[in-house]
């Protein structure tokens, strides 16, 4: 299968429908956890954590674990086609917990604490409490979870399962094990990405 842009195929097999997200949004979110994957910040990596559409079901499942640091500030200067703001988000990725944005791309709440609520067995082994969080919201309401690993890895999470996992630096494919079974392998050498997917029998 031969994909138009580098991200094409992380978008491949998320139902982007029940979360009410646009792919623009989402291609943005996911742009947004590469930057922050391979900057880090002040020379050192940073794991984070978005959620993307169905905003409602999430900030009821969720709660601010310090005042939000997003709230009140004009919707304008909120959106993620603002550098202003892809900048912020950068600087909050540094402290506890993870972003609510809306389908339309509004980042609505920051260092938000996200419920685990699924089994440590129903997930992959070797990751941890930050992915368990985004498999258990994304299992409990329609969003997409983003998650930014500090070992430089960008998960992305739907209806509670790893759907892809990208990993922003090529050379990290000779010691990296993929966390999904029979996973397929998308290398994007211009871009310097590899995006590994779960294929649904047929796709080649």
């Amino acid at each position: 299968m031969t994909y138009a842009t580098p991200l094409t195929a992380a978008l491949h097999d998320l139902e982007l429908a029940p979360s009410g997200a646009a792919s623009t949004t989402v291609h943005a979110v996911i742009d947004l956890a590469i930057e922050i994957a391979r900057e880090g910040r002040e020379g050192r990596r940073v794991g984070t954590l978005f959620t993307v559409g169905s905003e409602g079901e999430v900030l009821q499942r969720s709660r601010c674990l310090i005042l939000d640091p997003l709230l009140g500030h004009p919707v304008e200067r909120r959106r993620l086609d603002d550098a202003g703001l892809r900048e912020t988000i950068k600087e909050l990725a540094q402290l506890d917990g993870g972003f609510v944005v809306s389908g339309d791309g509004v980042a609505l709440s920051g260092c938000r604490y996200f419920e685990s609520t699924l089994p440590h067995h129903e997930q992959p082994l070797g990751l941890g409490t930050r992915h368990l969080a985004a498999a258990s919201i994304s299992a409990h309401t329609r969003t997409i979870a983003v998650v930014v690993s500090e070992s430089s890895v960008v998960r992305i999470y739907q209806g509670g399962a790893l759907q892809t996992e990208i990993l922003p630096e090529l050379w990290l494919l000779h010691r990296y094990m993929p966390h999904i079974d029979h996973a397929t392998r998308t290398s994007d050498v211009t871009h310097n990405l590899a995006i590994l997917s779960e294929r649904t029998t047929g796709d080649t």
